[in-house]
């Protein structure tokens, strides 16, 4: 190789290294905010719900299964998620996801593994019942976060859960199940998923039976892991408002999982609530990315995805979905269910007042759950006049 385009390379390179240098210095400079007396009051008034948490996953994949392994009324470091840190970090509801493999379609498996998944969640309630309550209702569940105890409900994380049976989404609403994921990494025969090769191009018609169902029994759709189309013809089908468990903005960091801007200004209409997720990969700037795809990101960054998704629906359609103990590579700042009040003395230091901060916590998901409610209770009175 000549000397001047060894050169060349050489300051290329140098350069490169220093750019990812500044990047990996700049994460490692910052500092999450002190939380403030004001902020820690605000956040303790209102009603945090956190759409997607996968503790139930390690507890049957590091603890066989069991809580006397892994009791998390103890700290857990090994994990995100334990019952004193839930309480410092005023956790008040919590979505369990009963998360099992997309591979479990191809083993003919998905049914039984989520309903194991279940039984660990119902479990851990009946162990640890000073600190957990199965809910059903959105009434039931304002009612129960008020008295210190954490309202759960549970969510399925794939479509292939029901095994392509509509009864199977009754049993697993039965069961206290609130909102199913449509896909997860893989496309479903009904489904595309974000992270698959283009199929159906959204949702076949079976795909829409499904919807219906769902918004009949009053379970939420869940639109994070599907594919853009799919968000959009889910959209057009859905009668009640839809939620993004645990995806964040694709405008500030580009990854199939998140939610582009044509889909974000359609929840205005539709209604909708975009959990903002915690996991580096979709929340770290798309620059910091380029120059380190392992970038952890900061606290700063999960607020400018909370940011973005206000800017563009509004601030009755953004809330939480961390996806803790469901991710490799969480942000500085963000690194267990202790770290909640974080977020609310950040969108303080931006401007934002408590009523804002209460609809981003919880409020809004409250209100898309009561009017999934309604949607179930009209859908019914009118197929019982039918079928009088």
């Amino acid at each position: 190789m000549p000397v001047a385009l060894r050169c060349l390379v050489f300051f290329l390179s140098a350069g490169y290294l220093l750019l990812l240098s500044e990047s990996v210095h700049a994460q490692e400079r910052y500092v999450p905010p002190q939380v403030s007396a004001k902020a820690l009051k605000i956040h303790q008034r209102g009603l945090l719900i956190d759409g997607h948490n996968d503790l139930p996953w390690e507890i049957r994949t590091r603890a066989g299964g069991t809580f006397d392994k892994a009791d998390i009324a103890r700290s857990q470091p090994d994990f995100h998620t334990d019952i004193p840190r839930l309480k410092q970090g005023g956790v008040k509801a919590q979505f369990w996801s009963v998360y099992v493999p997309a591979e479990t379609a191809l083993t003919g498996d998905a049914l039984l593994k989520t309903l194991e998944q279940i039984d660990i969640v119902q479990r851990m309630v009946k162990k640890y019942p000073e600190s957990f309550t199965l809910v059903k209702t959105a009434d039931e569940l304002e009612r129960v976060a008020t008295s210190g105890i954490v309202a759960s409900m549970m969510g399925v994380e794939g479509g292939y859960s029901i095994e392509e049976s509509l009864q199977n989404l009754q049993r697993y609403y039965d069961l206290g199940v609130r909102y199913m994921t449509l896909t997860h990494s893989k496309n479903l025969s009904w489904a595309d998923s974000a992270t698959d090769e283009e199929n159906l191009g959204g949702l076949s018609e079976f795909g829409e039976e499904v919807i219906h169902e769902m918004n009949r029994l009053g379970m939420l759709v869940d639109l994070s892991h599907v594919s853009a189309k799919t968000m959009k013809h889910a959209l057009r089908v859905t009668k009640a408002p839809v939620i993004f468990s645990h995806s964040s903005a694709r405008a500030l960091t580009d990854h199939p999982r998140n939610v582009p801007d044509d889909v974000l200004k359609m929840l205005p209409r539709t209604d909708g609530v975009v959990m903002i997720n915690f996991y580096s990969a979709f929340i770290a700037p798309n620059e910091a990315l380029a120059e380190d795809p392992k970038a952890l990101g900061t606290l700063d960054d999960v607020c400018n995805h909370i940011e973005h998704v206000i800017k563009v629906a509004g601030i009755d359609h953004v809330g939480i979905g961390s996806d803790f103990d469901g991710v490799p590579r969480l942000p500085v700042g963000l690194e267990d269910v202790s770290t909640y009040p974080r977020i609310t003395q950040e969108l303080l230091n931006r401007g934002f007042n408590k009523r804002q901060i209460h609809k981003i916590l919880g409020g809004n998901l409250l209100r898309i759950l009561k009017e999934a409610e309604k949607v179930a209770e009209k859908l019914q009175s009118i197929s019982s006049k039918i079928n009088e």
